[in-house]
């Protein structure tokens, strides 16, 4: 039986910018980087066949949790925002010196239903306005397994 599972990720985001150098002013290692111009690699799906080449739009930088069995997003909130929690000032002086943008995504896929709890605390709520990050929300629902159908 497949469980609801929770990802979390920051991302610093912009035209272009020195990933190694947000990386070092942050001290901590990304999850994820790319640069504008580089080709999106998307998995194979021998379903479809497409020979559109799609190329990234900007540069970012990124902490992720990656996928993990939750019913609790403020676990990985905590997760993420516990090393960036005080570096907020390093943060807006990147996003001043290169125009970033930053926002914190939240996906989650719900299995049978199952759905985690969505509660973001104060301090996760004044980390996210200091450094004028938008929240995104996904939420997938995969589909209901009818224990009653014959």
């Amino acid at each position: 039986m497949d469980k609801t599972q929770v990802m979390v990720y920051f991302c610093l985001y912009g035209d272009e910018f020195p990933i190694d150098y947000v990386t070092e002013k942050l001290e901590i290692e990304p999850t994820k980087t790319y640069k504008k111009g580089e080709v999106i690699v998307r998995p194979h799906n021998p379903n479809v066949i497409s020979t559109k080449t799609f190329y990234r739009k900007e540069t970012a930088w990124e902490l992720s949790t990656g996928y993990q069995e939750s019913y609790d997003v403020k676990e990985q909130m905590d997760q993420i925002l516990g090393p960036l929690k005080n570096k907020a000032a390093i943060i807006n002086q990147v996003k001043a010196k290169y125009k970033l943008e930053c926002k914190i995504f939240i996906v989650i896929i719900m299995e049978n239903g199952d759905s985690p709890g969505l509660y973001l605390d104060n301090e996760q709520i004044e980390f996210a306005s200091s450094v004028k990050a938008e929240i995104d929300i996904d939420l997938y629902a995969n589909p209901y397994e009818n224990e009653y159908d014959d």
